[in-house]
């Protein structure tokens, strides 16, 4: 049975109408509406394939359930430098948030050192995506013990117009001000944001479990 086939075995018609209003800048007829568990599944039968190796370096694929999948099997390979071959291979042709922000692979939490410089060339890339992806991993490996203050500046230093971009960073800052406030609501007092991102994050972090009530108050007021 071909990934084709097995992924029709799960397609969920009224999901796949959801997702095309999620994700309005991929083409409809390229989504078949499966649902993520499944696809996780999935992809953990695609890694212990035989076929793994071919179906990773068949790209670009034609349906958005298989750039899903393809993270996610890459998110499964544990040697950090075979992982990122992978990373580095498949980023180019991530063409929309879910797939950019879905899968966070295992190997990178135990290599931040030799994570870092990717990270910082990601944020640097003019393709949305991978920009998007680089702060995401900064967000997700370096809000805690290997912080540094240099690191928020990374992102406040990105610019760029596009919607999703924008959305990351100000994710990253509401983020950042749950996980490292001291440090970070300067940037929110100084205006360092964009704008709309200072606007969306403060919402975003008001929105947040994470962030206690007076920090909450306190942001409202740097509206």
């Amino acid at each position: 049975m071909t990934l084709y086939e097995r992924l029709l075995e799960e397609k969920d018609d009224a999901y796949r109408e959801f997702q095309a209003r999620l994700v309005p800048n991929v083409p409809p007829e390229t989504i078949l509406g499966v649902r993520t568990p499944a696809m996780r599944k999935i992809a953990k039968e695609v890694f212990e394939s035989p076929d793994r190796e071919a179906f990773l370096n068949d790209l670009p694929h034609r349906y958005y359930e298989e750039n899903l999948i393809h993270f996610f099997v890459i998110a499964m390979i544990r040697d950090f430098d075979a992982c990122m071959q992978e990373v580095e291979a498949f980023l180019p042709y991530v063409d929309c948030w879910p797939v950019s922000d879905q899968a966070t692979p295992k190997a990178f939490a135990r290599n931040h050192q030799k994570l870092l410089p990717y990270i910082r060339k990601w944020i640097a890339s003019e393709h949305v995506y991978t920009a998007r992806f680089g702060i995401r991993m900064l967000m997700n490996e370096f809000l805690g013990e290997d912080f540094r203050e240099e690191y928020p500046e990374l992102v406040a230093g990105k610019k760029g117009e596009d919607y999703y971009l924008k959305m990351m960073i100000a994710w990253y800052f509401a983020t950042a001000i749950a996980k490292r406030y001291e440090e970070t609501v300067p940037y929110f007092e100084n205006r360092r944001l964009d704008e709309w991102v200072h606007r969306k994050a403060i919402q975003k972090a008001v929105e947040s479990y994470r962030v206690t009530e007076a920090h909450k108050e306190y942001l409202k007021s740097l509206r």
